[in-house]
């Protein structure tokens, strides 16, 4: 029986763990004596933040200084803060509980990441009746930091915008305070820290471990986001704590709004975005008449490709003309035309149009400042969009979309194919250009879904028209001795207070590369394969082609010989339109300094590619839209697509309305019809003798493809009237 003692003892410390653990349970600091207190003179982008985090945790939450005037100064730069101070005092007037808790902090750049239980719990592990959050840097007066108490591990010194403590000690705290609004709320409290007798008797201490209080200034690398479980926590590194409220002071307001993307639970990979669906203003229950009236600003600085088709993509946007407004700047000759056109056959659909032509000299900067002040001063614009001719809009409600955000400033995503050049930046650098988040690539590559607060967007964006009448009054908006226009107007929009967002919710469209676009040819577009291959293929590639192996559109018209649809119909014109306006046809004779030798055996009337300097672009062609077909349709055989000759023939009756019958200098021959038959020219067609076998009337935009040496014994048919154009290949000769 000697166990007996043991089982004793076990069960006696069983009883008193547990008679513990209810004990602290019931010593639990209650959560409706915890009061959150804090001063926001307007309700700004970031009060709303703030405030929607702490209506997420369920803190109760007393705003002092609504609607007054701010008489603080700008206290990221200087000192300042003394209003807080005094709205406070006179605020803890009205308390009388001694057991109330007070949380006071700033609002503006603050958001909760975790809510009362944690919070009350932390503090009491403090042991003191008021805690300060603290900072690895003394501000504002160096001079007294050998004044602050020596802390073995944690940052020593004060931060003021944010404190816990007990009611009675932080009135005792503040009794002392007659300084003006202007004056430094956090010299006030740094000396009251400092004074030894006043931290005793106040009983104050420092969350030196930011247990509590996560002040980023001078801690911007050791704090990380954490995702676990479902959950976004911000995770200090230096300490391995898990902080409960996160402030953006001073020249960290860009972190904390990076910060806030995913804190708290915002943004999850379990969830998603899990906001993006709040506040929106749908459009569904309006009558078109009753939509707001935006008005449009498009942006031409250069020449840009497919302008065209940048026209046709405004015409087709899902949103009613009446209620649409143009305010075009157009600073390229190149294309005056085209916007002239443009405005005289559709302008009257909408319900203004203004246009800047180059001849007026306004520089880039100061047509922004017009088209912002022209909807400014107009009393019925309810939003601006702000539209560079190189942004490709892909999304026909991308209007509709945006306004439905219900956002001060947010633009959709628009990325540069192949790149991870985007309409937005995640960060800056120190000197306020261009710096990549952690996040960027994949908000850039749609991995992470949502609506982000960034701090640059450009190309496309939607702002509402009450912030210009408001807080964006200042008419030199883009103008910068430092800056581009565009780099200009976001870093005043981001010194506002006011937040510029960006959705990647849907797929909105894309960004061309202008930089090596030139305007020497007819159809510049043509030269676009390399630089912008997706618009290229929009407009070049027949619109089945993506269909030909699903859909079986890949036709055998003879052994061997596939036919299948190729160009769109303007790849066709604006083929045939570059070679006649070349204009250099060879006679077709026999002698041909164009190819090696000097002799060409089957002449044609043609122009070579490489006469118009279309070598290049035509062998991308073949690579990325005739092998694929090639290897499915001659399986086991693999082009590289390489070729002598490539050229496009014109046949006339009166000129050179057949072809004798040859074989090509090719293993296979691409030979692609660029007009129509009946509508631009009689006849033609192609025969392969050993096969006797003919096709008539081949298809504009269709190619025929068939081996070239031994077996596919051929002609030209006659062209008996009009003029029939073909483009020939002969590949792998």
């Amino acid at each position: 029986m000697t166990s007996s003692p043991s089982w004793l003892w076990l069960l006696t410390l069983f009883v008193c763990v547990h008679f513990q653990l209810r004990t602290c349970e019931e010593q639990r600091l209650p959560e409706d004596k915890l009061l959150v207190v804090t001063v926001a003179t307007r309700e700004t982008d970031g009060f709303k933040r703030f405030f929607r985090s702490a209506k997420y945790f369920n803190y109760t939450v007393q705003v002092l200084g609504q609607g007054d005037d701010w008489r603080s100064g700008e206290t990221m730069a200087t000192p300042g803060g003394g209003q807080k101070v005094r709205l406070l005092k006179a605020a803890l007037e009205e308390l009388k509980s001694p057991d109330q808790i007070i949380l006071f902090i700033d609002s503006y750049d603050v958001i909760f990441a975790s809510g009362p239980t944690e919070l009350l719990k932390k503090f009491q592990q403090a042991e003191h009746k008021v805690l300060f959050s603290s900072e690895s840097r003394i501000w504002p007066d160096r001079h007294l930091e050998d004044k602050h108490p020596r802390v073995t591990q944690g940052n020593r010194f004060l931060g003021s915008g944010g404190f816990i403590g007990y009611l009675p000690n932080i009135k005792e705290m503040v009794a002392e305070w007659s300084g003006a609004d202007g004056d430094s709320d956090q010299l006030f409290f740094t000396k009251t820290y400092i004074d030894p007798t006043k931290r005793k008797s106040i009983n104050i201490t420092l969350d030196v471990k930011c247990r509590l209080f996560q002040n980023l200034h001078g801690a911007l690398d050791e704090v990380v986001l954490k995702f676990e479980d479902g959950r976004v926590r911000a995770r200090n590194l230096l300490y391995d704590t898990l902080p409960v409220i996160i402030h953006g002071n001073r020249q960290t307001k860009l972190q904390i709004n990076y910060l806030g993307n995913y804190i708290p639970n915002i943004w999850t990979f379990e969830t998603g975005c899990t906001v993006c669906q709040e506040d929106l203003h749908p459009l569904a229950a309006l009558e078109e008449k009753d939509y707001p009236l935006v008005l449009i600003g498009i942006f031409i600085q250069q020449p840009t490709p497919f302008a065209t088709v940048f026209f046709e993509r405004l015409l087709n946007l899902h949103y009613p003309k009446s209620r649409l407004k143009l305010f075009i700047y157009n600073q390229e000759e190149h294309h005056t035309h085209l916007v002239s056109s443009f405005l005289r056959d559709y302008g009257s659909l909408y319900r203004d149009f203004r246009s800047i032509e180059p001849e007026a000299h306004v520089d880039r900067a100061a047509a922004r400042n017009l088209a912002f002040d022209t909807c400014r001063k107009d009393k019925d614009c309810d939003y601006f969009l702000s539209l560079d001719i190189e942004v490709v809009m892909k999304n026909k409600k991308m209007l509709k979309i945006l306004i439905e955000q219900n956002l001060p400033i947010v633009a959709p995503m628009v990325t540069r194919a192949g790149r991870l050049w985007s309409n937005f930046w995640g960060a800056l650098s120190a000197d306020g250009f261009y710096a990549r988040s952690e996040d960027y690539v994949d908000i850039v590559q749609r991995r992470r879904v949502g609506v982000w607060n960034v701090p640059y967007v450009s190309s496309v964006y939607l702002l509402k028209a009450s912030l210009l009448r408001t807080e964006l009054t200042d008419y030199e908006l883009f103008s910068s001795h430092d800056f581009d226009p565009d780099m200009a107007y976001c870093h005043v929009v981001r010194n506002k207070g006011i937040f510029m967002h960006l959705t990647n919710m849907q797929s909105f469209g894309r960004i061309l590369s202008v930089e090596n676009y030139q305007t020497i040819h007819l159809h510049n577009d043509l030269w676009q394969i390399f630089e912008n291959p997706l618009d290229w293929r929009d407009l070049y590639i027949h619109e089945n082609y993506t269909h030909i192996m699903k859909d079986k559109l890949i036709e055998t018209p003879c052994p061997d010989v596939y036919w299948f649809p190729i160009l769109s119909d303007v790849a066709c014109n604006h083929l045939v339109e570059e070679m006649e306006n070349f204009g250099k046809w060879s006679g077709g004779r026999n002698v041909d300094s164009r190819i090696q030798g000097g002799y060409e055996n089957v002449p044609t009337v043609d122009i070579h590619m490489n006469q118009i300097n279309f070598e290049k672009e035509w062998h991308k062609f073949l690579l990325d839209y005739i092998a694929p077909i090639t290897e499915k349709m001659y399986p086991g055989y693999y082009t590289k697509a390489q070729f002598d000759l490539a050229f496009v023939v014109r046949y006339k009756p009166d000129e050179q309305p057949s072809l004798k019958p040859h074989h090509d200098a090719s293993t296979f021959t691409v030979n692609l019809a660029l007009n129509q038959l009946g509508l631009d020219y009689q006849g033609g067609g192609c025969r392969f003798l050993r096969y006797d076998c003919s096709i008539q009337a081949p298809r504009k935009g269709w190619t025929l493809m068939h081996p070239g040496r031994l077996t596919h014994y051929h002609e030209g048919l006659p062209t008996t009237s009009g003029v029939r154009y073909i483009a020939v290949t002969f590949l792998d000769p």
